[in-house]
């Protein structure tokens, strides 16, 4: 967005591009709350709903992505179903459903009679569910690369293999020291966005900034190529549990499902190195699905991977100016797979000085110092 408005823009990349969440997830596109929003009950449902307003304008911006940056982009926005198996969980969906529909969200409670309709792959153990005509996936494998072509075509610049060491600013600008393979430079800027997933707290800390992030390591697991199947997404009100089929036919099976993370000696994450699958979350997310979706004991699996993500304390986003470092800029947490699109637009504002359409407050870093 901003090379298209004429910007020179930059993106340095540690490793390879889409390497790690942006490649690695399992591309739902979330507008509902999603199971770990309101795992601990209503108030902390309407303290998630806060982000809605990018849930919003994500939902559009997905639809229209792929003529936006005039590549081929896999966005199919089919439908989404939040499911319950007991009358706890269905209240629990009214609640949220009717959270949700205060903040504008094109969402509804449907009975057993209607799943019978849409969505018969399901078990007779769901007995009602909240349905969102908006949501669906994209293909998490291709959208990364897709974007980055199309920003190398509107004039950006981008660095693979490329860490940054060291983040200081003078003389009314931002210097980057940059080390790659072929040594260290030192980069100049008016603005610098830090989007680096679980890096964020330490990049921060480059600066003196607070930006508190809470990693998480998440495995999903693919089955192999089926016919068409399950046209929507699906997730649980009741457990960590996401499904959705690709154009492709391959089932994703998710929903947030813990890996470990290896840590130093110190106690501290090492995301350098690879996250270790859990016996205890394969089998169990497994169970989950073909609870729900018997017909997958009869598919096999292809093969079950870990991806790693960042939330914060109160479950919404991380996005907006840097307190106290002019012209920096910060994105992540929340669903930041399905909020990609809504950020990018709010930061693209931020940085050519416009109010973004946005109200950021809720999001801001400057947050953790007002409490």
């Amino acid at each position: 967005m901003i090379a298209r408005e004429g910007g020179r823009v930059l993106l340095v990349e540690r490793d390879q591009i889409n390497q790690h969440a942006s490649g690695s997830n399992a591309g739902s596109l979330h507008f509902q709350l999603e199971y770990r929003m309101i795992e601990r009950g209503v108030e902390a449902a309407r303290k998630a709903a806060e982000a809605m307003p990018l849930h919003l304008e994500a939902a559009k911006l997905w639809s229209d992505l792929p003529d936006l940056c005039g590549q081929a982009i896999e966005v199919k926005q089919t439908g989404g179903l939040m499911i319950a198996e007991n009358t706890h969980q269905v209240e629990l969906l009214e609640k949220k459903t009717e959270i949700e529909r205060s903040w504008g969200l094109d969402n509804r409670m449907i009975d057993r009679t209607e799943i019978d309709r849409i969505a018969p792959y399901l078990s007779e153990r769901v007995i009602a569910a909240a349905h969102c005509p908006t949501e669906g996936k994209a293909d998490a494998r291709t959208a990364g690369p897709a974007l980055a072509r199309a920003a190398l075509q509107a004039g950006a610049q981008i660095q693979t293999r490329t860490e940054v060491t060291r983040l200081e600013r003078h003389g009314g600008r931002w210097h980057v020291v940059v080390t790659s393979a072929e040594g260290t430079m030192e980069l100049s800027a008016e603005s610098i966005v830090i989007a680096a997933g679980v890096w964020t707290t330490r990049l921060g800390q480059m600066m003196g900034a607070h930006l508190p992030t809470i990693p998480l390591a998440l495995m999903m697991t693919v089955t192999q190529r089926v016919p068409k199947l399950i046209p929507h997404l699906v997730q649980h009100a009741g457990g960590r549990l996401s499904l959705k089929q690709a154009l492709d036919g391959n089932i994703l099976i998710g929903g947030g499902w813990p890996a470990r993370l290896i840590r130093n000696a110190d106690g501290e994450p090492n995301f350098e190195a690879k996250p270790e699958l859990l016996a205890s979350s394969l089998s169990g997310n497994a169970d989950m699905a073909i609870r729900v979706l018997p017909e997958l004991s009869r598919i096999p699996v292809i093969r079950s991977w870990v991806g790693t993500t960042t939330v914060t304390s109160d479950q919404l986003p991380l996005v907006g100016p840097i307190p106290k470092q002019p012209g920096a800029f910060v994105a992540t947490g929340g669903s930041a797979f399905t909020l990609g699109p809504s950020f990018a637009q709010v930061l693209a504002d931020l940085i050519a000085g416009r109010m973004p359409d946005t109200d950021l407050t809720a999001f801001a870093p400057d947050r953790y110092e007002r409490a």
